[in-house]
């Protein structure tokens, strides 16, 4: 059975990394972007389509509009750790994990307690001024009314996370290509593997245990020792504590 070939795989490794894309949240009750469900296709409604809302050129032409969204829909302050970050922060406790790379920008798989996390898009609970870069936490930005503003320079603050037109953070990609380049185990979950240049880190991976968990089929299935079409929280429950 491929859960007792994944617990078994687990079991003889201690250089593990997992990379997780919007399907984790999900299981949190955070809706992603792209499905029938994602935040992409449940505003039609909208004066503008989410996608250039939450891109950087809007933002600095119309930053009262895209804090109305981003307040609205993005921030999910009381959505609570799955059982998917819950057991990726068992391996790493037990010096089997060495990494999670997360496309997410939720912040919980800290909540859950997972200390190496590489953020591809950023995070929620950071933000900074623009103009004199002090940093701020998620309540003063949640706190303030309309545009959150700088308490140093009056400069506008923004959130520390990737809008679309940017590009990824160069430092956090490196580290996340090395991690993947020297994986002995390489499990994927809940991401559908066909968002660039995210989804291209998959390339780097040279091991032969690439673990697929994904509700949907990938490009990447055929390539993969193990694919699991199911829950990422279910699978990782059932290889994790037993």
């Amino acid at each position: 059975m491929s859960i007792e070939k994944l617990r078994s795989i687990i079991k003889e490794s201690d250089n593990i990394v997992f990379f997780g894309g919007a399907g984790v949240s999900t299981e949190s009750n955070i809706p992603d972007f792209r499905s029938s469900k994602g935040i992409f296709n449940i505003f039609d409604n909208l004066e503008y389509p989410p996608e250039k809302i939450l891109s950087y050129s809007f933002f600095k032409k119309h930053p009262d509009y895209f804090y109305d969204f981003y307040k609205n829909n993005l921030i999910y302050e009381d959505a609570k750790p799955n059982d998917a970050h819950i057991a990726l922060a068992e391996l790493e406790k037990r010096g089997k994990l060495k990494a999670i790379i997360t496309q997410n920008i939720d912040g919980l798989h800290q909540k859950a307690g997972s200390k190496n996390v590489l953020e591809l898009h950023g995070s929620l609970y950071r933000n900074y001024c623009m103009k004199c870069y002090k940093a701020f936490d998620i309540d003063y930005v949640l706190e303030a009314e309309g545009v959150p503003l700088c308490d140093e320079c009056n400069g506008i603050v923004r959130p520390d996370v990737v809008m679309y037109e940017e590009g990824l953070d160069m430092n956090i990609l490196r580290r996340s290509i090395e991690y993947i380049q020297k994986a002995d185990v390489l499990i994927v979950g809940g991401t559908s593997l066909t968002v660039y240049p995210a989804a291209g880190l998959i390339d780097y991976y040279i091991g032969n245990k690439l673990i697929l968990i994904n509700k949907t089929k990938t490009p990447y299935d055929s390539k993969a020792a193990l694919v699991f079409n199911d829950s990422i929280g279910k699978v990782l429950k059932q290889v994790v504590f037993y």
